[in-house]
Order: C-alpha cells, then structure tokens, then sequence
C-alpha cells in the first residue's frame, strides 16, 4: 500500500483532493466489511457513506502513529452498532405503532397537509442557498430517488465523485438547518 501520509495531512488542511484520494483508496476495505457485517448490500454502503463522513468531519482527531485503515473500520463498527441499536428499538415500537394505527384514521388531515407542505418549502429554501451542483446531486437522490450508479451515468462523473459530493451536500444542508434561526 503507499504511503497515504501525505494525504492525510492535506486532509487535514482542507484539501477536496486529498479526501477524494483516501475515500478511493478506502473504500473497497470499509464496504466489503460492512458486507460482511450487515450481509445487505444497501445498508453496507449506506454505512461506509456514513464513515467516510464522519471520519472527514474528524479527521484533525486522526493520529498518524496508528492505521487510518484501522481508525476507519473502527467509526464504521461503532456506526454499524448504533444504527443496530436504533433498529432493534425501532422493530420493538413499531408493534405499537401498528396498534396505534389501527386506531387512528390512516388519511392525513388538512392540518398535517399543510404542515408537510411547509416543512418541504422550508427545505426547498435551504436546498436553493447550496452550490447549483450540491443542489443538483440532492435532488437526484432525494427527490429523483435515482441511485448512485443512476447519478454517476446522469451527471457522467465517476462514482467516487458522486458519493462525495453527496456527502457534503448533506452536510452542508444540515449545517444550514442546524445554523439558522427558527424564524424562517
């Protein structure tokens, strides 16, 4: 394997290049024990998405004295564990929740109609403050609900570029959510 220090430290810096470069050279290791793990192809990449963005987000915490191979399974285990965790107590409330459908009537009222019209408006008012190419790989995904294949071939980019411009644009969107006042 070469010698990824270099890139690490320019990830570090901020450089698009260098997290580029590490999720290439990364990825095929997370995913396939994720496979392993989850047994679901799905949820496998769902995961490995998961932990190239946070270990992005965290990356100046990384110390080069250990394996960044080794560091990026580990955010991926305990991502795995979580979501397993949150799927367990999901499985467990849902029987309630389908008794408590039973009940209610399954039609939304005007009142709910409206409230999801809003909440839609509001994230259509954040999506348009994004980069025109941010924005455009969100809605393919969200809203086109196309694949990652289906938006590689769309936008001819590789897939890599696909995934992490995906990634971003997330974070960017959930940043502006996160840092705007109720308000709006």
């Amino acid at each position: 394997m070469p010698d990824y220090t270099k890139y690490i430290q320019e990830a570090k810096a901020g450089q698009e290049q260098a997290f580029k470069y590490l999720l290439d050279l990364f990825w095929r290791d997370v995913y396939r024990f994720q496979l392993k793990r989850t047994g679901n192809e799905y949820e496998a990449e769902e995961i490995t998405i998961q932990t190239f963005s946070k270990a992005f987000e965290k990356i100046n915490t990384f110390k080069e004295s250990y394996s960044f191979k080794t560091w990026l399974i580990a955010i991926s285990k305990n991502i795995q564990i979580d979501l397993s965790r949150i799927k367990s107590a999901t499985t467990a409330s849902m029987i309630d929740l389908e008794e408590y459908e039973a009940l209610v009537d399954e039609n939304d009222t005007a009142e709910d109609q409206i409230i999801k019209e809003q909440n839609l408006n509001i994230l259509l008012h954040y999506l348009k403050q994004l980069k025109p190419h941010y924005e455009q790989v969100i809605r393919l995904r969200y809203f086109r609900e196309m694949s990652y294949k289906e938006i590689a071939q769309q936008l001819d980019e590789p897939l890599v570029n696909v995934k992490v411009k995906l990634l971003r644009a997330k974070k960017m969107l959930a940043d502006k959510i996160k840092n705007t006042p109720k308000s709006v």
